[in-house]
């Protein structure tokens, strides 16, 4: 079940009170997760136009426009004066029916002492059905979320049936090796825009990218390890299984967050002057 915070949430374009709210069932539901910072909707056109090649993979249709739905997501920010956190947009196909909500969700952004030591995940033997889609799969989702409270990790890191690291559960990985950054080809994975942002920040700051597989007896053999998300950015590894990193004080690691965070800074400030220019 869906949880909806803050005053408002948005159903098929009107804003209605949080306490009427109902969480979306049954059906073929597409969804994003965006990060709302200084009431600024992060990489909005990004996530926009991930939505419509999940869409396109799902062989769905939607009535709501990108315009519309941006829009939308505009105006829940302003009905909830809201400076921070994170919405979800689902589109809910069912009985011939589609709905469209917005609404804020509970978030958990790392502390500063996991960006400052890493984090420890754990590697988990599965794999999404169509890892390029952004579709809700609830029975995928808790049984990770059990191995990760039984373990008490941050994140599980998904390797597939031929060994081969893909992806984090809710994040995407990277892997260093001397001063070359690896990541798992983007038709195994989950398209994130974080992630996307990290290989055009590496190709703008001539930091060596590739899209390989890393097989899971191999991870041992790399210098550091990190994931990418809407909610955790960029977050060092310190631990995969019972393999220790150092990520947090890796050269090239540190580099990205701060790239990284440059970029968000970047991004704000453009999206709050367009929108002055347009008032």
């Amino acid at each position: 079940m869906e949880r909806c915070l803050n005053n408002y949430y948005l159903f098929n374009e009107n804003i209605e009170p949080a306490e009427k709210f109902k969480s979306p069932v049954g059906g073929r539901q597409i969804y994003e997760v965006i990060r709302i910072i200084d009431s600024v909707p992060l990489f909005l056109e990004d996530h926009m136009e991930r939505l419509i090649k999940s869409l396109e993979l799902e062989d769905l249709n939607s009535k709501y426009t990108v315009n519309v739905i941006s829009d939308s997501i505009v105006k829940l920010i302003e009905a909830n004066n809201s400076v921070q956190g994170n919405i979800k947009l689902i589109l809910n196909f069912h009985e011939n029916k589609e709905d469209l909500y917005i609404f804020y969700i509970p978030h958990s952004y790392p502390k500063e002492i996991m960006y400052s030591q890493g984090v420890s995940t754990i590697l988990y033997h599965g794999e999404r059905n169509n890892p390029n889609a952004k579709v809700i799969n609830s029975s995928f989702r808790d049984n990770v979320n059990k191995k990760l409270e039984e373990t008490n990790t941050y994140e599980a890191i998904l390797v597939d049936k031929q060994g081969r690291i893909t992806e984090g559960s809710r994040s995407n990985i990277f892997f260093v090796k001397g001063k070359k950054l690896v990541t798992s080809p983007i038709e195994a994975v989950l398209p994130g825009i974080t992630r996307q942002h990290i290989i055009a920040l590496c190709l703008k700051h001539n930091i060596e990218a590739e899209e390989i597989y890393v097989k899971e007896e191999d991870i041992q053999s790399y210098d550091a390890a990190f994931i990418s998300g809407t909610s955790p950015k960029v977050l060092p590894i310190k631990k995969v299984n019972s393999i220790i990193f150092n990520s947090s004080l890796n050269i090239i690691v540190k580099e990205i967050m701060k790239h990284y965070d440059n970029s968000i800074e970047e991004y704000i400030n453009n999206y709050k002057l367009n929108k002055n220019i347009s008032n």
